[in-house]
């Protein structure tokens, strides 16, 4: 489906239909925060669905290709852990369920999840830091360097008004073949599984069933459109369709990888291990989240992979935090935001690789160019953690939004003090620049 939707040149003629009416930068940069959340069933898809319809938007109003990558790549996973009824909620809360039948705990997977949702701090700080940085008008660090050297380029007219972007242009597109199959695909959704879903437990059966028959449906829908406006002919749409379950089986194969480095580690007994070298430190229960949260940074940061970092701590910790009396709802938030903050600073991250394609930048560029906005919430979901371990106050996602933004406020307050004269600063400023004419 998403296959389908990159190159059935909807994206462009969605765009164009738009090109009038987004004529800021801060409308450009919080309509493809806003189109990224709602393309909230596929983390992979997002990049790959925003990143074509904005790429003119940007490159227009020049807004650097780097900044529409850190955009993608914040409303992808950082959205996608946090809802439960789609790939990423139905593993995690799969890998729950197994867990708790070892453990012959009589707790709800589903309740656990969406209880653990509150101090799943790094993907909500994620998602906050794009719309604070953007009426800011607040850029920093590498990030700050290309959006400068972007607007000292001359390659881009004033008076351009026409999108540039051939590469995704389909002759006969709509933009009906953006919005049509997303409505057909979340119409099934909720018509197969009732508005219940959101917030009562659904079987693991019935949210594939329904998860499978939408993305089927909202695929026959595009392909039905790109044939009805002549767009391609049946053999292209067909081919389009057989390469992206090739993509697909390429996830699939890490997956199973993943799900067995879980197995085994269970099986050589490394969660009883990791338990008995914690009580010979005699470390308090209360440090437990942010020692998860640390440890599945470094993992995910080192593979790559969130769902493989989940494979792995969930068996671990959970087990761990039982037997330290740790909070549970906060470990299990410190597990998937670990897991997702080393995937989200990761260079082969595979959501980190098609943020960079989606906005047609180097991949590089993207990851230096997040990474300084990734420490900062990294810094503050530590400090939620500690506290968390020990309090259990879910209000401290709160506290960590109100610092972040504060933190903001600072560095933009140091910024305009450089701009308005200050001589050190002044001097830096004015060599930064001759090294960026250069």
């Amino acid at each position: 489906f998403i296959e389908l939707m990159m190159m059935s040149g909807g994206a462009y003629a969605f765009a164009e239909s738009f090109k009038n009416s987004i004529n800021s930068k801060r409308k450009a940069q919080l309509l493809a925060y806003f189109t990224g959340i709602m393309i909230f069933f596929s983390d992979l898809g997002t990049p790959l669905i925003v990143g074509p319809i904005f790429n003119p938007f940007f490159k227009r109003l020049k807004i650097s290709k780097e900044k529409l990558a850190f955009i993608l790549d914040s409303t992808s996973s950082p959205v996608a852990v946090l809802v439960p009824f789609i790939g990423w909620g139905v593993f995690i809360i799969g890998l729950l369920q197994k867990e708790f039948e070892l453990l012959n705990l009589n707790l709800s997977d589903y309740e656990s999840f969406i209880k653990s949702i509150p101090f799943n701090i790094y993907p909500l700080l994620a998602l906050t830091i794009i719309p604070t940085l953007t009426l800011l008008k607040l850029d920093f660090g590498p990030m700050k360097t290309f959006e400068d050297n972007l607007s000292l380029e001359s390659e881009v007219a004033e008076n351009e008004t026409t999108l540039d972007n051939s590469k995704y242009r389909v002759e006969n597109a709509r933009g009906s073949f953006v919005w049509l199959p997303i409505l057909v695909l979340l119409g099934t959704l909720f018509s197969m599984l009732g508005v219940s879903f959101i917030t009562s437990r659904v079987s693991g059966g019935a949210f594939r069933a329904a998860l499978t028959s939408g993305y089927l449906y909202a695929a026959l829908v595009l392909m039905g459109l790109m044939l009805f406006y002549k767009s391609k002919t049946f053999k292209e749409i067909f081919s389009i369709y057989m390469n992206g379950m090739k993509k697909m089986s390429e996830i699939i194969i890490i997956l199973i990888l993943a799900w067995s480095l879980g197995v085994i580690n269970k099986d050589l007994g490394a969660d009883q291990f990791l338990i008995s070298f914690l009580k010979s430190l005699d470390i308090n229960s209360g440090f437990i989240p942010a020692i998860a949260f640390l440890f599945g940074a470094v993992i995910s940061f080192s593979t790559g992979s969130s769902w493989g970092t989940f494979s792995i701590m969930i068996p671990l910790v959970i087990p761990m935090a039982l037997t330290f009396n740790a909070p549970l709802y906060v470990t299990i938030g410190a597990i998937l935001s670990g897991g997702l903050f080393g995937d989200h600073v990761s260079p082969i991250s595979d959501t980190t690789i098609l943020s960079s394609a989606g906005a047609g930048c180097d991949h590089i560029d993207h990851v230096k160019t997040q990474t300084p906005y990734a420490l900062i919430n990294a810094a503050l979901a530590v400090t939620v953690f500690l506290i968390g371990g020990f309090t259990e106050n879910s209000y401290l996602i709160i506290f960590a939004i109100i610092a972040q933004i504060l933190i903001l406020i600072g560095i933009k307050l140091i910024t305009q003090k450089c701009f308005k004269g200050d001589e050190k600063c002044s001097t830096f400023q004015e060599d930064s620049k001759k090294q960026q004419v250069i």
